[in-house]
């Protein structure tokens, strides 16, 4: 066993792991495939040093739970790594597993490696659980679709507002041909059976969250429901990794990109990161957010005699969460906790959270 300490970049892939260990110099001490296993990974590493400054390995589905368990077994430094930032920073278009696993030891050697933040095991299972329901959004989003299509190609005029209870009650005896109707009665059933899909989950939301404070004290803000609150509670996990609510604003991406240049100051619209689905949650509660009145209903009115009824809402929707930083932080982190790390679902050892911004979703 080398005494030499080595930082350890790891490229993750179902079956197996490549593990390159390389020393504070940049020379690669080992470079090879391991199995996905993360005692036989901590093994391999062991043959070649037996102190670890610092470990990579790149986000992807599957990664964060094996770093976890890897943490939890060896106790090394684990940090993921944002994909995209990081083969932006490759000096060549060739990849190769050999050269990844150098690109990502070499990266966290030299401190330069950017990285996202790993989220506690009931926090990646909150996501899982969010997931499922925006896909389930979605898949009903397209069956309405499909039936507007199929009113549009029998030539049939709807009348009153679409997917209430008396314009369904008509779609479900409205006339056409034989086949037309037996596709849209089956249309009326799927979206029947997602509609309760949709209700199952949000009930498990209810389950999965009894007792977090977090989510907890997001219920107490006016026009946030539960299927919001988890929302954030899932892509954000813990308010305190950020330093400002501006680095929460852009983290969920709803902050204008400068473009500015020279004498000319301009806004180039919201930056293109952070989560699709939780964006655009967050612009649906900046149009709630003026039905209350007060402050938000006067800034509404203000903005809206300059600017666009998107821009209206975008600036609400950054302003409303720049505020919401402040009111979150100041939850007591034992009690944020509570069924976090200390109460995860596999008894495994918390996670200590990065302090620094999260790049990825």
């Amino acid at each position: 066993m080398s005494m030499v300490p080595c930082y350890v970049g790891l490229d993750y892939h179902d079956d197996s792991i490549r593990v390159c260990t390389i020393d504070e110099d940049g020379s690669v001490l080992m470079n090879r495939d391991v199995p996905n296993n993360p005692t036989l990974v901590m093994l391999a590493v062991a043959r070649t040093s037996d102190q670890v400054l610092g470990v990579a390995i790149e986000a992807c589905c599957g990664a964060a739970d094996f770093a976890a368990r890897l943490q939890t077994l060896s106790g090394w430094p684990i940090k993921l790594a944002h994909a995209g930032a990081v083969q932006c920073l490759k000096k060549t278009r060739d990849k190769s597993d050999f050269g990844d696993a150098w690109h990502l030891a070499d990266l966290i050697r030299v401190k330069f490696l950017p990285e996202v933040w790993l989220a506690d095991e009931q926090t990646r299972q909150l996501r899982r659980l969010v997931s499922h329901r925006n896909g389930l959004v979605a898949e009903r989003k397209n069956v309405k679709l499909r039936i507007r299509a199929l009113l549009r190609e029998e030539r049939i005029i709807s009348t009153g507002r679409a997917w209430t209870k008396p314009w369904m009650e008509w779609l479900r005896v409205c006339q056409m041909r034989a086949e037309s109707r037996w596709v849209l009665d089956q249309e009326i059933l799927r979206l029947s059976q997602l509609d309760e899909a949709i209700q199952r989950v949000e009930q498990r939301f209810a389950e999965a969250t009894q007792g977090d404070a977090v989510v907890e004290k997001l219920l107490e803000e006016d026009q946030v429901g539960m299927v919001t609150a988890v929302g954030l509670r899932a892509v954000i996990g813990r308010f305190d990794r950020f330093r400002r609510g501006k680095q929460l604003s852009s983290y969920c991406g709803i902050t204008p990109c400068n473009a500015s240049s020279g004498k000319r100051q301009a806004d180039a619209g919201l930056t293109n990161r952070g989560n699709e689905e939780l964006r655009t949650m967050l612009i649906q509660l900046a149009k709630r957010l003026p039905r209350s009145g007060g402050h938000w209903r006067e800034l509404h009115q203000r903005l809206s005699r300059t600017k666009p009824a998107n821009v209206v809402s975008a600036a609400i929707a950054n302003r409303w969460l720049r505020q919401l930083f402040h009111k979150m932080v100041t939850v007591p982190k034992a009690q944020a906790e509570r069924d976090l790390g200390s109460g995860s679902a596999n008894g495994a050892a918390p996670v200590a959270p990065h302090p620094r911004l999260d790049l990825g979703s």
